[in-house]
């Protein structure tokens, strides 16, 4: 499944199902039990098991942040409930466990479009800009394949990247655009953090291609096919 999140979102629809709910600690977080269970299952990208418990063998909800985010979103759209101390799932969770595809119309677009991504980031900065306007350049530019820095630019104008003074502009970019995108399934990232080096590649999934119809759509150049 191309999608990490719509991954984890059936995961944890489909663990309700088969185990009746999930414990709440008094915070209302899912408690550890569960947390260990969805970094062992989530495959998420950058945040594998072995990485996650090489340095914390006990792992609450809010150090995985995927699992905190799908949390708020799974109660935000009534897929799940808390009732006495537990998540459970809705008439309409259950349903959606059984329909993939059904899922992915509700969560995505959400997710995406209406989460305030800064919220859950390291940094409270918020890029200026608007979501038609960086999802139909994006199409465009990481067609064939670009960088986080040339994406920035593209954008904005200034070359920035992590090692110039305007590094906090670029993280909130990669923060709040380019990760919810990379977390939805649409886009693809791959780091090269040897020393001296921070370069992130960016290209849109197939995902991408086949989920989304854009303005700049007809931008594109054909894809040939050997």
């Amino acid at each position: 499944m191309r999608s990490p999140l719509l991954r984890g979102a059936l995961l944890t629809l489909q663990y309700v199902q088969e185990h009746g709910s999930i414990g709440l600690t008094q915070t209302k977080a899912f408690k550890r039990v569960f947390v260990h269970w969805a970094v062992e299952h989530f495959d998420w990208p950058g945040k594998s098991a072995e990485e996650m418990f090489r340095y914390n063998k006990v792992i609450n909800e809010y150090e995985f942040p995927p699992l905190e985010v799908l949390h708020f979103l799974l109660i935000s759209l009534r897929l799940g409930r808390h009732y006495k101390g537990a998540f459970r799932l809705t008439k309409k969770g259950a349903e959606l466990a059984r329909s993939p595809g059904r899922l992915f119309a509700e969560l995505i677009p959400y997710f995406v479009l209406r989460i305030d991504h800064a919220s859950y980031a390291r940094f409270d900065d918020r890029p200026f800009g608007k979501w038609d306007v960086w999802m139909n350049v994006i199409n465009v530019e990481a067609d064939q394949g670009t960088t986080e820095a040339a994406l920035y630019k593209a954008f904005y104008g200034e070359p920035e990247d992590w090692h110039t003074a305007g590094w906090r502009a670029m993280g909130a970019f990669s923060s709040c655009v380019l990760r919810p995108l990379e977390w939805a399934g649409l886009l693809m990232e791959t780091r090269d953090n040897s020393p001296g080096k921070h370069a992130c590649h960016v290209f849109k999934t197939q995902l991408w291609r086949s989920a989304l119809k854009l303005d700049t759509d007809k931008m594109l150049q054909p894809v040939n096919v050997q």
